[in-house]
């Protein structure tokens, strides 16, 4: 059932190397080094073999049972497995745009979850499918989404593009990564022009910002697992990073960083380090 494997969901650390070549002797090793540790192996699915055609007729044949274009979030009789291995390859950023008008989560103003991430585009702007695959849904919802597209992908996720003012697809084409499929709008519950962009498997929703950098316009991660009980996160160590600030970009606690990756809350952590948070 699992063929290949890989060593971690991220490139990992290489070795440090103290002093070059040219050097008369090494510089001395800090007193309180943490040795940067290996990832445990992961084992790919048969669906992400590199050399495996890709069926886009029926993307993630594997994971959904049946094809339809009428419900949105809704599969019945349908058990998420105990984990789902979803690769990052061929992505393209939605939009352009790098600003982030609201988060995934609850909003208790509201009462309510949020179930995507907010961009802020100008209505008119070009929208982009995340990666290959094919428009399962196209729909207008007068009080929620407005004008919308659900695309389902190989992968295994499902990407929602909400409040659109033109859709430039239909259902059942197939598109692939980087092709415009719709116009940014304000249609729907909104309260000005964005594009409300959703991520889920089997209808759960994921907060997109484990696999989707908007500010940086690039991918988190290379490949995120989604569990049915437990979830694995990592995050590659950015330029400016505290252990802080990736606890509250992660949603997550200093503590439960240093838990899962073995490390102090004094651990010197280092640019391209790859820590787990969840």
């Amino acid at each position: 059932m699992y063929k290949g494997l890989v060593y971690g969901l991220l490139t990992v650390v290489t070795a440090l190397t103290w002093g070059t070549a040219a050097s008369v002797a090494q510089d001395a090793m800090p007193e309180h080094a943490i040795p940067v540790q290996s990832m445990a192996m992961v084992f790919l699915p048969a669906h992400l073999n590199p050399g495996l055609a890709v069926d886009l007729d029926n993307p993630a044949s594997f994971l959904y049972p049946e094809w339809s274009n009428d419900y949105v979030h809704r599969f019945e009789e349908v058990e998420l497995p105990d984990s789902v291995i979803i690769s990052m390859k061929g992505y393209c950023m939605p939009t352009d745009s790098t600003r982030i008008t609201d988060r995934y989560g609850y909003r208790p103003s509201r009462g309510r979850n949020h179930f995507g991430i907010d961009i802020k585009v100008n209505t008119g702007d070009t929208i982009r499918v995340a990666f290959d695959g094919k428009v399962r849904v196209s729909r207008y919802e007068r009080r929620g989404y407005g004008h919308y597209l659900v695309i389902r992908h190989p992968n295994g996720l499902e990407t929602v593009y909400g409040h659109l003012s033109k859709k430039l697809v239909v259902e059942n084409q197939i598109v692939h990564a980087g092709d415009p499929i719709g116009l940014g709008g304000n249609t729907g519950r909104s309260t000005g022009s964005h594009l409300h962009f959703e991520t889920r498997v089997l209808g759960n929703a994921i907060n997109p910002a484990y696999m989707f950098d908007f500010p940086h316009q690039k991918a988190v991660t290379d490949y995120y697992v989604y569990g049915k009980n437990t979830r694995e996160i990592y995050y590659t160590v950015k330029k400016g990073d505290t252990l802080s600030r990736i606890a509250n970009r992660n949603e997550t606690t200093i503590a439960n960083i240093c838990k899962l990756n073995g490390i102090s809350r004094n651990a010197v952590i280092k640019v391209g380090q790859t820590l787990r948070v969840n």
